[in-house]
């Protein structure tokens, strides 16, 4: 059975998460350098505006805002061509376009424009002209065919509204991504993992920057870029900037430090057993903790929000998901995850949706 999917007509946001085929190691430093290369190119054709991102090894996640559908003027789609074909192919567009125009041709001229903007101003398209010349650029170049990506890729809507205790889904989920290379063990800082949305920003890259300003405007921050990338940079980590060796204090008590002490800490998390220890005390982890381990609920439920959020979203889709999710919102569990809520079972009894990875 096909995955589930919640696409809305209008302006969105999504959590968005492609792994390569057979969990393969195919995104070396060169790949993912091509990766985020590509990603500024797809994301300027297409109109969207991507927030944030990490580029691993084996997968990508993507945080993006999907605009209206808009009119656009020959002159943009020239410059939106140019961007990602480059060769001087989007100013021959725009000449040919006003060249149409100039001869009354002009329905000739909106349907060669449809060829373009159809694949504008939406999630499906963005991703299918991103991974199909992902795939294409690394098959060239260690001679293979076939896709490098495993699947359809997973999406989860979201909420980009600030919630009631202070923190949006859009700004839970946009620190998830970026504390991915943390979770991998690949940096210990994110600022120094320049593969990701929160990396670039420090490193002084404005669509960066940009993007994460979305996410301070839905933390109620209109500051500077300097405040608001503190308060940001606050959501990443607890007491400042946590080092995963140093104990977690009052997480988790006298047992979190004794799983540390002996060697619990795992990569940019917490071992499992730590965790599950905390949870059978009856104690919730602190959020930037959280953000530590894998959260099913920020990669496969389908909707993540406030309840009134998902509960709006469920009653407009009850056909689209109601053959294989329970169309009931679900409080997210085990963390302070504030006023968050998502749709569908993510576990069989027993299990957790915090995990180290």
């Amino acid at each position: 059975m096909r995955r589930a999917r919640i696409k809305e007509s209008g302006a969105a946001y999504y959590h968005v998460i492609s792994r390569v085929i057979e969990r393969r190691f195919a995104l070396d430093r060169e790949e993912k350098e091509r990766f985020v290369r590509l990603l500024r190119k797809v994301e300027t054709f297409s109109g969207v505006n991507v927030i944030t991102f990490a580029a691993l090894d084996t997968h990508i996640h993507i945080l993006i805002h999907v605009p209206a559908l808009q009119d656009v003027g020959d002159e943009e789609i020239g410059r939106r061509v140019e961007a990602l074909y480059g060769g001087g192919k989007g100013l021959r567009l725009a000449a040919q376009l006003a060249d149409l125009r100039a001869c009354g041709q002009a329905a000739e001229a909106e349907a060669l424009k449809m060829q373009y903007t159809r694949r504008m101003c939406d999630l499906s398209e963005f991703m299918k002209t991103l991974k199909q010349r992902l795939t294409q650029s690394y098959n060239r170049r260690h001679k293979r065919n076939g896709t490098l990506w495993e699947d359809r890729f997973r999406s989860v809507l979201l909420d980009g509204r600030r919630g009631r205790k202070g923190y949006s889904a859009l700004a839970v989920v946009a620190a998830y991504i970026d504390l991915n290379a943390v979770r991998a063990g690949l940096v210990s800082d994110p600022k120094d993992y320049r593969y990701c949305g929160y990396g670039e920003a420090v490193a002084g890259v404005d669509a960066a920057r940009i993007g994460l300003k979305t996410v301070l405007k839905s933390l109620g921050t209109e500051s500077s870029w300097a405040e608001g990338a503190a308060h940001y940079r606050r959501l990443l980590y607890a007491r400042g900037a946590i080092k995963h060796t140093e104990p977690v204090g009052p997480v988790g008590g006298d047992a979190c430090r004794k799983g540390i002490a002996e060697g619990g800490c795992m990569k940019g998390g917490f071992a499992p057993e730590v965790v599950q220890e905390v949870l059978r005390q009856g104690g919730k982890l602190p959020l930037p903790v959280a953000l530590r381990c894998r959260v099913r609920y920020f990669t496969n439920s389908l909707v993540l929000g406030s309840r009134l959020y998902v509960r709006d979203v469920c009653d407009r889709h009850c056909r689209h998901l109601a053959a294989q999710r329970s169309m009931h919102p679900q409080s997210l569990r085990q963390a302070a995850w504030g006023d968050l809520w998502a749709v569908g079972r993510l576990r069989p009894a027993g299990k957790m949706v915090l995990a180290v990875t």
